[in-house]
């Protein structure tokens, strides 16, 4: 079984999902679909699309929720449909311990993704987010000695601000 992590933008631009889940379907492409298993914390962006493209190869999808509160605060309601259905999709589905979502309920759900996984795939432009942001999570990979894939398409853009 191969298990992988991901990290990654929230800010990816429209026209950069399709670029970068080109991108993570090559690369999951890779690993026999029955050994392959994909862990997600479904936040908008880089983990949704790679979310998407565990599942489009026939890998199981594991999603890591921050909290209790996310979908209520974090999930655009015109995107609800989508985390619903990845949501609905996973072959598991774990909810952190925390009421409200906050950068320590994403600091933790990042670490429970990273003591499960293989391989971190980091969906980064290589810029700093700040604590619990992409570039945190992979230092944190490679402190852990980790294995780190970065994926950033020819392309591929981000929207001016947003988390990670």
């Amino acid at each position: 079984m191969t298990s992988i992590a991901v990290t990654g933008h929230a800010n990816i631009t429209e026209a950069s999902k399709a670029l970068i889940r080109e991108a993570l379907i090559s690369r999951l492409g890779r690993y026999p679909a029955s050994e392959l298993t994909g862990m997600s914390c479904l936040a908008a962006g880089a983990d949704r699309v790679f979310a998407d493209a565990v599942l489009a190869v026939g890998g199981r999808l594991i999603a890591v929720i921050p909290s209790r509160d996310y979908r209520e605060r974090m999930v655009d309601p015109r995107h609800a449909d989508e985390f619903d259905r990845l949501c609905q999709s996973a072959g598991e589905c774990t909810v952190m311990p925390y009421r409200r979502t906050t950068r320590a309920a994403y600091v933790a759900a990042n670490r429970m993704l990273l003591g499960r996984a293989e391989l971190l795939m980091a969906v980064w432009d290589g810029s700093d987010g700040g604590r619990g942001g992409t570039a945190d999570v992979v230092a944190t990979a490679q402190a852990y000695g980790l294995p780190v894939d970065i994926v950033w398409p020819a392309g591929a853009a981000r929207e001016s601000r947003a988390l990670g």
